[in-house]
């Protein structure tokens, strides 16, 4: 065997040796996807109102400080829906206010009442796209922190349109927690109790404008049927909200239940420790979504920068809430569109399904290479078994996922990889017809067919390209794999298949070719 060929077979046995390594065992190196393991589909929209209205609520503030700063009095400022509106002590300042206003760069004056001294505003359009654009995208990359921490492995989780958001979950099969996971918006906030007034006077006499009323629910711990609502007449501001949160982690008390542990970072540290030294005696709800958890009594300063939410958790309850807290509030509430289950049994039944397709198919190639090009079939049919080896080594190595249109995509990549090689053992035909000798058919068969080969394949992974970017979910997988094949095809059917066919010529006098 001459270098030529012992180094071509060299560079086959690594590329095979390590396409194996890297895709065995199958079962763990390939990861299947939600049409083939089962597991859940979600489409939600985020409530782009809701986080324009929250974005209001927190510049507001900012627009008070700045019309101060420079000089401009504000008596009160409010919000009713989308409009806020800024009232002046009288209307001399009208004429300041409004270029003020118009300097803070988010606002725009819509009307005026009272000779200006109640000026109204809004987000201009261009500033509201943007608030709304960039809670879908925070909420984006809350939900695929919290699903990282929920522990699947490759999740899909991609923007769809103006405001939706799809989420596959492959191999999740306990649907409500995964729900409560994704759904909950987690806005965390620690409030003062309003203890002018208890609860039951407060409904009967009206809630103070600057209190509002919550509740603390206690289910049941296994049905999780509400058996109690504690109300709590609380501040409307919150004191410290859950931004300021490092940390999260579940503990077990000394009754043996679980309870979140919350670390604060340095600033949130420093603020909790202020607001406890100043409100020791009084009483401090933890409110989780607009519900109250517990609302403990402060006995003293509290300066280790932790805080803990009591509730009656279970462990797996108590430990979702940590990977929220963890994650970070949303943005915004998330309204559920579309939600589709799909059962580990369905996938079983896709995986039969698609290898008895693969397998009947790949055999009936197989059989008909073998009968029409005799020796040359042969040599095709262990360039396919090439193909698929480095197919699923590549697939494997980057962590590409099989779907039931991926299984297409190999099918599809098998009759690629034979046409590649029919292409070249017709033109051996050709050259041998004309009365070449063999080694001369078998040289030329290869580079005149090379380039009719590449411009086949180019165009499809041009196609396949195009899949992969404006693709979502199977159709990228579809694409992925698609292109995997190509690339192969092109390596066994112009350098593996002839370096099969070299060391046949240089092995022995062949004076007949059978293909």
């Amino acid at each position: 065997m001459n270098k030529t060929i012992l180094w071509r077979f060299g560079l086959i046995a690594v590329v095979a040796a390590i396409c194996l390594w890297s895709a065995l065992p199958l079962d763990k190196k390939i990861n299947l996807g939600l049409d083939l393991q089962g597991g859940m589909h979600l489409v939600y929209e985020v409530d782009a109102d809701k986080a324009v209205v929250s974005s209001l609520d927190s510049e507001m503030d900012s627009l008070r400080r700045h019309m101060e700063s420079k000089g401009v009095v504000v008596s009160s400022i409010g919000r009713d829906g989308e409009n806020v509106r800024v009232s002046l002590p009288g209307s001399a300042q009208s004429a300041d206010a409004e270029k003020n206003i118009g300097d803070f760069g988010a606002f725009e004056v819509t009307g005026k009442e009272d000779g200006g001294s109640t000026i109204s505003i809004a987000y201009t359009a261009d500033y509201r796209k943007t608030v709304a654009d960039n809670a879908i995208d925070q909420a984006l990359e809350t939900l695929r922190n919290r699903v990282d921490q929920f522990g699947v492995a490759e999740p899909t989780i991609q923007r769809e349109g103006d405001n939706r958001i799809l989420i596959q979950l492959p191999g999740v099969q306990d649907r409500d927690r995964a729900m409560n996971l994704i759904g909950k918006t987690a806005r965390l906030e620690f409030r003062m109790v309003n203890d002018q007034f208890a609860p039951q006077e407060a409904l009967e006499r009206g809630v103070p404008s600057d209190s509002e009323l919550l509740y603390e629910r206690k289910l049941d711990p296994i049905t999780k049927r509400v058996l109690e609502k504690i109300p709590y007449l609380v501040k409307k501001k919150a004191d410290m909200t859950g931004v300021l949160v490092s940390n999260a982690r579940v503990q077990v008390n000394e009754m043996n239940m679980p309870y979140v542990s919350v670390d604060f970072n340095r600033d949130g540290a420093r603020i909790f420790g202020d607001l406890t030294t100043a409100s020791v005696g009084k009483r401090m709800a933890i409110v989780l979504d607009g519900n109250v958890h517990s609302a403990p009594v402060i006995r003293e300063p509290i300066t280790g920068g932790t805080a803990m939410i009591e509730g009656n958790f279970s462990y797996e309850e108590a430990k979702d809430l940590a990977i929220v807290l963890r994650a970070g509030a949303l943005p915004a509430p998330l309204i559920k569109l579309e939600e589709r289950s799909v059962g580990p049994s369905l996938g079983a039944d896709s995986i039969r399904h698609g290898v008895m397709s693969a397998m009947i198919g790949g055999a009936l190639v197989v059989l008909f290479m073998l009968v029409y090009y005799k020796f040359g079939g042969l040599i095709a049919n262990v360039a396919l078994v090439f193909n698929i080896i480095i197919l699923l080594g590549a697939m494997a190595y980057f962590g590409a996922t099989l779907t039931l249109p991926g299984i297409a995509g190999v099918i599809l990549t098998i009759g690629i990889a034979v046409d590649a090689n029919v292409l070249v053992f017709e033109r051996i035909r050709e050259e041998l017809s004309l009365g070449k000798t063999v080694r001369t058919a078998v040289e030329l068969g290869f580079s005149r067919a090379f380039l009719t080969i590449l411009d086949t394949h180019v165009t499809t992974i041009v196609a396949a390209v195009v899949l992969f970017q404006f693709g979502t979910g199977p159709i990228k997988g579809f694409a992925i794999t698609l292109c995997i094949g190509i690339v192969a095809s092109i390596f066994t059917a112009v350098f593996v298949s002839r370096t099969f066919f070299l060391w046949y010529l240089a092995s022995r006098r062949v004076a007949k070719l059978s293909i």
